[in-house]
């Protein structure tokens, strides 16, 4: 176990989760952020790249999962990115659509923030929202994040105007 939450379980996503990741990469209207659906090629490089991060970083996104039901509901983690020409350290989170609006992203979220203040020590965390994704921007700004610049990623032949959302450690 990585981390953990008052209602979840973050840990490394594994071989035996693809199910529950297809369910997420594979939902169009999850996924619309991404320009759309992956196929099960992109889904096995998700968590094929997933796995790479874990060996070389030591961390990457993580399997959410319930600890009420023990269902994997989602994706959370600290990903190392190139924001507004910095490599820096990033959370991210992907949820299943039925589990949207329950507060579940936001309280990953903030154990991830935490987790690479206390545990990896960085001074400050990032997240990358493209500038269309409302309901990731309040999930940031509930973090205590604030917008620091805006940036375009190409992705999926589609320039895609991002915002830079960041929160220092001592806001935190």
């Amino acid at each position: 176990m990585i981390l953990t939450t008052p209602r979840l379980d973050l840990r490394e996503l594994t071989d035996d989760d693809l199910p529950a990741l297809r369910a997420i990469l594979q939902d169009p209207e999850t996924m619309t952020a991404y320009e759309g659906a992956f196929d099960e090629d992109m889904v096995q490089a998700w968590l094929a790249r997933q796995k790479n991060r874990y060996r070389d970083d030591g961390f990457g996104l993580w399997a959410v999962i319930l600890r009420e039901t023990g269902e994997m509901i989602g994706q959370c983690g600290l990903t190392r990115q190139p924001i507004l020409g910095e490599d820096v350290i990033e959370v991210g989170y992907l949820f299943t659509r039925s589990h949207w609006h329950r507060g579940y992203a936001i309280e990953a979220a903030t154990g991830c923030r935490d987790h690479a203040f206390t545990v990896l020590g960085t001074d400050r965390v990032w997240a990358q929202v493209r500038d269309t994704n409302i309901a990731s921007m309040n999930v940031a700004i509930r973090l205590g994040m604030t917008v620091r610049g805006r940036f375009v990623k190409h992705y999926r032949g589609v320039d895609m105007p991002h915002l830079a959302f960041a929160i220092d450690r001592a806001a935190a």
